[in-house]
Order: structure tokens, then C-alpha cells, then sequence
């Protein structure tokens, strides 16, 4: 191994939770990992140390101008009880474009790699071994430096913290309800839409609220511009079965480029379907859903996997997909995703990495 990180073991080790209990990103393992990073040293002093709070200077560059990265992704238990991870290596990758983003120093993607390895394995034994659970996997970057200035800080911290997991949508596989959001924006070109920073997600959380207080799920998001192109779905890429095409928006920039979304093109074109990855406007999407083409809509991500929708509320007009139920495609997505997940379907393609 290139990299060799000490591991420093707890001498409190928390009690395990019960998988029949587990809901998302609530619980943390025993240990974490942690790195620096100085323009005299670059990234060192990678170590895995007991999960413990941070201290950081009130001035600290992240509080302030929000100069900060995270990721994520899952390791999984086999029945054969190998330890598995999905393309850790786009995670990698999505991280520089994130960094180079944000003016955040490069990471070696080996490194991140072999850093989300080497702590998993430390903490393998928090792996929930119960279908749809999984260790959800969280590395992130802060700027730690304490000043007031906008300027590009100088230090940082690259962590890591896991923690055991239960399906991200209390419903499991059933069909969500999305709010289309026709007052705020998530992204504009030249922004930030396609890094994946936290920004992103505090800008949603006024779009969310409201989705929430009208009875949805999740937001469906336009276009910053015109207000009229589909984009993403609050944490999720989206997916429009129509006809015998299945449309996704283009990475333009504006939208996260998404792990399954990658996965779920790469499948749907082995198995023969007409994928396109085009702009589409929502009244393209409504008159599909009323004229009974809009055959099945779906999300695609890390913390769901794939989430069916059932149906769309915009400017006060809703459609149902699919009768309210899940999609045959989205079933199969499914299975064949979570399948390689955990080792039960053939890895043809060498998506998994083993811990």
C-alpha cells in the first residue's frame, strides 16, 4: 500500500445500534480520520484517531466564507462478509473538479481512496449487515485558517466520519412526491451547482420547507435562467421515462454530476435503451404525464439509491406517474444497483472495491 496512516483505537468504544432502528446520518463509529494541510507541508499527518468533536478558532475561513467540500459515498457487507465499496474512484475524481472549484488544495485521489479504505476498516465491524442498510461514508474538506478576509485560505482539514445507516426515504422503495420549485433557484451557469458543497444544500432549505408544509417529499428544481428546464431533484439526479426514452438533464454545470446517475446511463445502455442526456422544460414533462407518456420517473443517489416518483405538483396542477407505484425500470435499476452493492450481482464492470 502507498499509504500507511497510524490508528490511534478508542478506549471508549460506543455500543452498536440495532439495524432494525438505524435512520440516516444520526449515529457515528468509534474512529475518524483526519489530515492537514499547510502550503509548507501539503497534505500530511494523515491519521485515523477516535470519533471526537473538532476545535476550531472562531475565525475559522469555513464559518464565515463557507470554503468547504464533502462527498459521499457507502461500504457495504457481503453474505460471504467482505466489505465493499461503489466506485470510491468518482468519488476521487469529482472531488478534484470540486476542489479546483472552491480553491481548495488538490488531494491525491489514490490518497482519498486509500484514506476511506483504511478507515473503514478499522470501524468494519459498524457495518449493518440487514437489507438497505449500509455505512454511509462522509470525507470532507473545511478551511480551518482563522481570519477575516475574503481571500483563499491557507489551511485545511481533510476528515472522514462513517456512520450505519437505514434507507435515506423512511418509505424505502415507495414512490415520493415531488414539489416543483418555480420561486428559488439552485444553480445559474458559471456557480457552483456542479461542486459538491454544502452551499448548495443551505440555498435548498427555503425550497424544501416549503415542499414539506405542502405535503412533497423533495423539490424538483428549474433552471436558474429561463425557469422552465428540468434540473435536479433536491439531493438527487432525475430521470423521465417517456415513451421508449429515458431523458436526464446534461451536465452543463449547473447540476451535480452524480455517481448512479453515471451508473444508471452506463446500465441502461448495456441493456439496449435509448438514453438522453438533453434539456427538457416541465411542460414537456406535463403533457407526457397527461397524455399517458410519461411512463415512470425516478431519483438516482448515493443515500437512496434509486427513488421512484409518484407524483408532481407544479403551479398548482399535478400529475400521477405510474399510478402512484414503482416503475418495472426503476425496480430493476434497483436491484441490479443494490445487487452489486453488496456483492450478489456479478461486478462485470469493476464498480466495486473491496476494503
Amino acid at each position: 500500500m502507498k499509504y500507511n496512516f497510524p490508528v490511534i483505537k478508542t478506549t471508549h468504544p460506543k455500543e452498536k445500534p440495532d439495524p432494525d432502528t438505524l435512520r440516516f446520518g444520526q449515529i457515528f463509529t468509534d474512529h475518524m480520520f483526519m489530515m492537514e494541510y499547510s502550503p509548507e507541508q501539503g497534505w500530511h499527518n494523515g491519521r485515523i484517531q477516535p470519533y471526537a468533536p473538532l476545535q476550531l478558532d472562531p475565525a475559522a475561513a469555513v464559518f464565515h466564507y463557507a470554503q468547504e467540500m464533502f462527498e459521499g459515498l457507502k461500504a457495504y457487507k457481503s453474505k460471504d462478509g467482505r466489505v465493499l465499496l461503489f466506485r470510491p474512484d468518482m468519488n476521487a475524481r469529482r472531488t478534484t473538479n470540486t476542489n479546483e472549484r472552491m480553491c481548495i488544495p488538490h488531494i491525491d485521489e489514490e490518497l482519498f481512496v486509500e484514506a476511506i479504505k483504511a478507515v473503514v476498516g478499522v470501524d468494519r465491524e459498524w457495518i449493518p449487515s440487514k437489507k438497505g442498510t449500509s455505512l454511509y461514508v462522509r470525507p470532507f474538506i473545511i478551511a480551518d485558517e482563522p481570519f477575516l478576509g475574503v481571500r483563499p485560505a491557507d489551511h485545511f482539514l481533510f476528515m472522514i466520519i462513517l456512520s450505519p445507516v437505514g434507507p435515506y426515504y423512511e418509505g424505502g422503495l415507495a414512490p415520493t412526491k415531488i414539489y416543483v420549485e418555480n420561486e428559488f433557484v439552485r444553480a445559474t451557469p458559471g456557480g457552483t451547482g456542479a461542486a459538491k458543497i454544502g452551499g448548495n444544500y443551505a440555498a435548498s432549505l427555503k425550497s424544501q420547507e416549503k415542499a414539506h408544509e405542502s405535503g412533497y417529499e423533495q423539490v424538483l428544481w428549474l433552471d436558474g435562467v429561463e425557469r422552465k428546464y428540468v434540473e435536479e431533484i433536491g439531493t438527487s439526479n432525475a430521470f423521465f421515462k417517456i415513451g421508449d426514452e429515458v431523458v436526464t438533464a446534461p451536465l452543463t454545470g449547473t447540476i451535480l454530476p452524480g455517481i448512479t446517475r453515471d451508473s444508471v446511463i452506463n446500465l441502461l445502455k448495456q441493456w439496449g435503451m435509448k438514453v438522453s442526456e438533453r434539456r427538457m422544460t416541465i411542460d414537456e414533462v406535463f403533457e407526457a404525464g397527461k397524455s399517458g407518456k410519461l411512463v415512470e420517473m425516478f431519483a438516482t443517489g448515493t443515500a437512496a439509491v434509486i427513488s421512484p416518483v409518484g407524483e408532481l405538483s407544479w403551479k398548482g396542477e399535478k400529475v400521477t406517474i405510474n399510478n402512484g407505484e414503482i416503475g418495472e425500470l426503476s425496480q430493476k435499476l434497483y436491484d441490479e444497483l443494490y445487487g452489486l452493492q453488496i456483492g450478489e450481482v456479478e461486478d462485470k464492470l469493476g464498480w466495486t472495491v473491496e476494503v
